[in-house]
């Protein structure tokens, strides 16, 4: 865990690739909607998108990216693989299409969206990922939605280790067993719904103290709670001040009874779907 106010703006993957710990999540943001809020992130100062093939929005990405200005080489693009995708030709043919929507020629990061165990294809998924990966058109790769037992089976045929588990994580869900398991294989933990139930959890009292005693926000709070302990965030918002708010999580710092404070927000519960029974 890091102790200073102080945190760099982006951690090395294990394969060396620079990551930015706080990008913009995009599901649900589609068309000119969505589009604009991308557009909005780059001029605020985001560099890392999250999309993905299922959420159907990779065009708009890509029209906000090419007509943001940033050079390509200063953004950090993450798309997924589609469900119905895991045979390793469908693999390369959607990842091509991916890229085809987006209309870049790599991407930062792809991942196995979800494991889907029933259908017993993830090694094989992984193996298509290890060879886009070899081609040079995606820098790093990783998954998404696995859990230790899932992970641990992945690594047993794996030639890459995966750079990222991205997954549902917040103060009430923090998969501390997932995270160990993770940080022991050099994989680096992303939080998707890294704010969890947010109307519930910011109108708690003690996350309105933590928020008062350190003049900020209570999304500022559980943020800074995820960056201290060494996860990357995708925090998802249509708005501009929202936006440039939760960047703003650099320069303080919880102490350790403020962790303790959030630590005991866990119930185990998840608010998303279940990696061992989602097969479609």
């Amino acid at each position: 865990m890091t102790s200073g106010a102080s945190l760099p703006s982006c951690v090395p993957l294990n394969n060396g690739t620079q990551m930015p710990r706080i990008g913009l999540g995009t599901w649900r943001l589609d068309g000119r909607a969505g589009e604009k809020a991308v557009e909005q992130a780059l001029d605020i100062g985001y560099r890392s998108i999250d999309t993905a093939a299922q959420y159907g929005n990779e065009e708009a990405v890509g029209r906000a990216a090419r007509r943001s200005g940033v050079p390509r080489e200063d953004l950090f693009v993450t798309t997924k693989l589609g469900n119905g995708e895991h045979r390793f030709a469908d693999a390369l043919r959607a990842f091509d299409a991916s890229l085809q929507r987006l209309q870049m020629d790599y991407v930062d990061l792809y991942l196995i969206h979800w494991p889907l165990p029933a259908q017993g294809r993830t090694s094989e998924a992984w193996h298509a990922l290890e060879d886009i990966h070899g081609t040079g058109r995606a820098r790093a790769i990783g998954v998404s939605n696995f859990t230790i037992d899932l992970l641990d089976r992945l690594l047993t045929s794996a030639q890459i280790v995966p750079a990222i588990n991205q997954v549902e994580l917040h103060p009430g869900f923090q998969q501390g067993g997932m995270r160990s398991f993770a940080a022991a294989r050099g994989i680096v933990v992303e939080a998707w719904r890294p704010l969890g139930e947010r109307d519930r959890l910011f109108q708690t009292p003690a996350v309105q103290e933590l928020a008062r005693k350190h003049s900020r926000t209570p999304a500022q709070i559980v943020l800074r709670w995820h960056l201290q302990l060494g996860h990357l965030v995708i925090p998802k918002t249509v708005h501009p001040e929202r936006m440039r708010s939760n960047l703003d999580v650099f320069d303080f710092r919880l102490d350790d009874n403020d962790l303790k404070i959030l630590g005991a927000f866990e119930s185990g519960r998840r608010l998303g779907e279940d990696p061992d029974v989602v097969n479609e």
